[in-house]
C-alpha cells in the first residue's frame, strides 16, 4: 500500500519578518506596482471581523493584499456561507485586477480546535469562490510561516477567537483556541456607551479614542491573558509573539505579559501576519495531494 507523501512546507522568504510585513503593508495600500513572474501563491484568511486575501510571489515577497470588514464568520464559524463566498470572490477579483493575472489556487486558515466540519466549511468557501483549496492551516501556524519562531508561543488575537500555538525547535507541539476576541471588545464598548456595534467597532479602531477606552475593555484583555497563562502553565515558554487585528489595540500586549509573566513581542502589522503566512503555504499550482488526504493541522 503506497503512502501519501507529506505536503510541501511553506515558502521560505529571504526577507526578515519585519521586512515582509512592511512590504505587506505597502501591498495592502496598493502603493506597490508589480508584475508577478512565475507562480503566484494566495492565502485566504476568513476572520470574524475581516476577510483578507493575500498574494505573494515565488520568493515569498508580498504582491497584493485586499481586505474587507465582514460578519460572515462568528467566533471562527462560517455563519453566512453565500456571503463568505461572494466576499472572497470579490477580494480575489480585486487582487487579480491589481496583478493582471488569474488566480486559481489558495490556501486558507481555520482557528485551532474547531470542529472538522467547520474546517471543511473554510475549504468550501474557497472552492465556492472558484479557487482550488490547496492547504488548510491553523491560524497560529500560518502566522509562524512569517515570524519563523523556533521556540515560544504564537498568540493570534482575532475578531472572534484567540488561538495559540506552542513551538519547540520550529515544530508546533500544542494548540489552543477560545471564542474570545475583538468582537467581544466591541460588544463591551457598545454596552458601556449605549451605541451600536458598528459604532463601537469604529471607535475601537480609532487611534484617537483607544487610550480612553482601555479601562472599559481591559476585562476582555484580562480574560485573554488568563486563558493564555492557563495554557502556558503546562507549556513553559520564554516569549510570546502576538499577532491578529485585536493585537493592535494599545495595551493588550502589556496585559498579557502581566497575566503570564512572559515577555510579549507585538508583531508589526499584526493584522497582516496570518494572511501573509497562509499565502506562503499555497503551492501556487494544482496540488498533487488530494485535500481529503492532507492532515488538517499544523502546516
Amino acid at each position: 500500500m503506497s503512502r501519501t507523501p507529506s505536503p510541501p512546507g511553506p515558502l521560505q522568504p529571504g526577507l526578515s519578518a519585519a521586512e515582509l510585513l512592511e512590504a505587506a503593508r505597502r501591498a495592502a495600500e496598493g502603493s506597490v506596482s508589480v508584475v508577478p513572474a512565475g507562480r503566484v501563491h494566495v492565502g485566504v484568511d476568513l476572520g470574524t471581523a475581516y476577510v483578507v486575501v493575500a498574494a505573494v510571489d515565488g520568493r515569498g515577497s508580498p504582491l497584493a493584499v485586499a481586505s474587507r470588514f465582514a460578519t460572515v464568520v462568528r467566533d471562527g464559524v462560517v455563519v453566512d456561507f453565500a456571503g463568505a463566498i461572494e466576499l472572497v470572490r470579490e477580494l480575489v477579483a480585486e487582487v487579480e485586477g491589481r496583478l493582471g493575472v488569474e488566480l486559481t489556487t489558495a490556501a486558507t486558515t481555520y482557528p485551532p480546535g474547531v470542529a472538522i466540519s467547520e474546517v471543511r466549511a473554510c475549504r468550501y468557501v474557497v472552492e465556492g469562490a472558484g479557487l482550488e483549496c490547496t492547504r488548510l492551516v491553523d491560524e497560529p501556524t500560518a502566522a509562524n510561516a512569517v515570524l519563523r519562531i523556533r521556540d515560544g508561543a504564537v498568540v493570534d488575537v482575532g475578531g472572534g477567537t484567540t488561538g495559540l500555538a506552542v513551538l519547540r525547535d520550529g515544530e508546533v507541539v500544542a494548540v489552543m483556541d477560545d471564542a474570545t476576541g475583538g468582537t467581544h471588545v466591541s460588544l463591551v464598548i457598545a454596552g458601556h456607551l449605549g451605541i451600536s456595534l458598528e459604532e463601537a467597532e469604529a471607535r475601537k479602531t480609532d487611534p484617537a479614542q483607544q487610550a480612553g477606552l482601555f479601562g472599559v475593555v481591559r476585562p476582555v484583555f484580562d480574560k485573554i491573558g488568563t486563558l493564555v497563562a492557563d495554557h502556558l502553565a503546562v507549556h513553559e515558554v520564554d516569549a510570546i509573539h502576538l499577532v491578529g487585528g485585536t493585537a493592535a489595540f494599545p495595551g493588550i500586549a502589556d496585559v498579557i505579559a502581566e497575566r503570564t509573566g512572559v515577555e510579549v513581542h507585538l508583531a508589526p502589522q499584526p493584522l497582516l501576519v496570518t494572511p501573509l503566512g497562509v499565502a506562503l503555504h499555497d503551492p501556487g499550482h494544482p496540488s498533487a495531494h488530494p485535500l481529503d488526504t492532507l492532515e488538517v493541522g499544523h502546516g
